[in-house]
């Protein structure tokens, strides 16, 4: 009975043992640990493309292909354009009211600089120019006294080349009669006229002196009569300084087979058998350099630069060697550095022709 009893609680000490046994908790695997996500860096904004710089021209009432100072001034705006990586553009003046209409539209779309071609929009351009402060001008052909901080005039000394084309008429001259076309009266005019004056005389105290104003810059009609009549009565050489109005001089020169001088421009293409010179005035270069230097945050506003034959910024066309006798350009070269050294000064006006001639 004994043993019945043992059997039993050892079957029970094992059921017990067993039991036990298998409930044992089994240590689960540690979990792997989670890797937050890292916030990838915010991307770098590209850099916004830098904007171009807009310059901008208005012509005078010549318009852009008057052959003359208005076409020479954007042949040199659009030098800047490819040379410089800007972008250029021009607005035409058809008439003077076109001025301030012209101006104001170049401002609103946005160019840095607005440039205005000739003396005649003087008062537009420096209105425009306290009107809006943050914009730039310059002009050609006119020298402000007193301008605001954004505002630059270019000027020329225009009687220097013109004496020289006037002492190459007064050497060339076979009728001892010459003459002079000009545009508008004006103080540029001036330049043109009595440095022509002063050359021709220099050269040939007896010559005749034949002079007319059209009062207009683009009527050609108008310049080919006022020529026609001079070589009618027996110029054989005129000199015009009258912008577009002055190719209906070259004109009357062709086909009344004279002599003509440029202006401006080497006019030579226009009339290679009957320009005998040209005055030229490197409007262009002045725009370039004007330009270059707003691009090289160099503009100076608030003053006036000037150009003469020491700056290079007048002087006789290159193709003067065609019909122009060595001889005298040799003299004419002399005749230059004596400008420039200041050993010449030539009248710009009547008061100083006047008071050198005495006539």
């Amino acid at each position: 009975m004994k043993q019945k009893y043992l059997v039993i609680a050892l079957i029970l000490v094992c059921a017990i043992t067993f039991t036990f046994a298998g409930c044992t908790p089994v240590e689960e695997p540690a979990e792997e640990p989670v890797e937050e996500p890292t916030e990838e860096p915010a991307e770098e904004p590209a850099d916004e493309p830098l904007e171009e710089l807009m310059v901008a021209m208005v012509t005078d009432t010549g318009g852009v292909n008057d052959q003359s100072f208005n076409q020479s001034a954007w042949e040199g705006l659009s030098r800047a354009g490819s040379e410089l990586g800007i972008a250029v553009s021009y607005l035409e003046s058809s008439q003077e009211a076109d001025y301030v209409p012209n101006l104001d539209t170049l401002y609103d779309n946005g160019n840095a600089l607005v440039w205005g071609i000739g003396f005649m929009m003087a008062d537009a351009v420096e209105e425009a120019a306290v009107t809006n402060p943050d914009a730039n001008y310059a002009i050609i052909d006119f020298f402000y006294a007193e301008g605001p901080d954004n505002l630059m005039g270019v000027v020329f000394r225009e009687e220097e080349c013109s004496y020289l084309v006037g002492y190459i008429a007064g050497k060339m001259t076979e009728t001892n009669i010459v003459g002079f076309v000009g545009g508008m009266e004006s103080e540029v005019i001036n330049h043109f006229h009595y440095g022509y004056l002063a050359g021709v005389n220099d050269a040939n105290p007896d010559c005749e002196i034949l002079i007319q104003y059209a009062g207009d810059w683009g009527d050609v009609p108008k310049g080919k009569a006022i020529a026609n009549q001079m070589y009618q009565d027996g110029a054989d050489i005129v000199f015009h300084a009258a912008g577009f109005t002055g190719n209906g001089v070259i004109e009357a020169a062709k086909e009344s087979g004279k002599w003509v001088i440029g202006v401006d421009k080497d006019q030579y293409p226009l009339a290679p058998d009957n320009t005998l010179t040209s005055a030229v005035k490197r409007v262009d270069n002045a725009v370039f350099n004007v330009t270059k230097d707003l691009v090289d945050g160099n503009f100076m506003g608030g003053t006036n630069v000037v150009y003469g034959l020491a700056e290079e910024g007048v002087g006789i066309a290159p193709t003067s060697d065609v019909h122009v006798p060595a001889d005298v350009l040799a003299e004419v070269d002399d005749l230059r550095q004596q400008i420039i050294d200041g050993t010449i000064s030539v009248p710009n006006g009547p008061e100083a022709y006047e008071a050198q001639y005495g006539m």
